[in-house]
């Protein structure tokens, strides 16, 4: 079983492949500042991820150094049983993903109609937290979620069969 220090050093690695990728990708657009417009298409990305990189360095030379107390962990990193769990949560994470535009000829309930349902199962039946915040969780985050994406930024999300119910919101912002 892989140990607490092995567990830092692999996502070190990994977060800097990523952090790399990211920087390679960003670079294709504009990451300086474009005169009379501002910030280029990939100036965030790309120095985001640069911070992201220069953090896993940073993290690899402690780890090198072991200078914190997770790099001289010798512990297992996952306790018994513990698989199960992220193992229930990762299908339950793909079956909201499915249920958002649906599979082959099924048609999806959309982001606001498997967000809930998500929100449901983790809250009460995985974490067996109070009906108040469950429900308080389940049907507020749906809500702010649609604020933020689709009227503040107007980012439209799947709305699979619902969305003829979200016709009347988007006339109510946008008239």
């Amino acid at each position: 079983m892989m140990s607490v220090r092995s567990a830092e050093l692999l996502m070190t690695l990994c977060m800097a492949a990523l952090s790399g990728y990211f920087m390679y990708e960003a670079a294709k657009l504009p990451v300086g500042w474009i005169e009379d417009e501002g910030p280029g298409g990939g100036f965030w990305p790309f120095w985001l991820s640069m911070m992201m990189l220069v953090s896993c360095v940073w993290t690899g030379i402690n780890w090198l150094r072991k200078h914190t107390k997770v790099s001289q962990s010798t512990e297992k990193y996952f306790a018994p049983g513990v698989l199960v769990d992220v193992g229930v949560v990762a299908l339950a994470l793909f079956v909201t993903i499915a249920l958002f535009d649906g599979i082959g000829p099924i048609p999806g309930i959309g982001v606001y109609g498997a967000l809930p349902l998500f929100l449901f199962f983790y809250l009460r039946v995985l974490g067996k937290h109070s009906w108040t915040l469950t429900l308080i969780c389940t049907f507020s985050i749906p809500v702010i979620t649609f604020l933020f994406f689709e009227i503040a930024l107007k980012i439209t999300l799947p709305k699979g069969i619902s969305e003829p119910l979200f016709y009347p919101l988007f006339k109510f912002f946008f008239s």
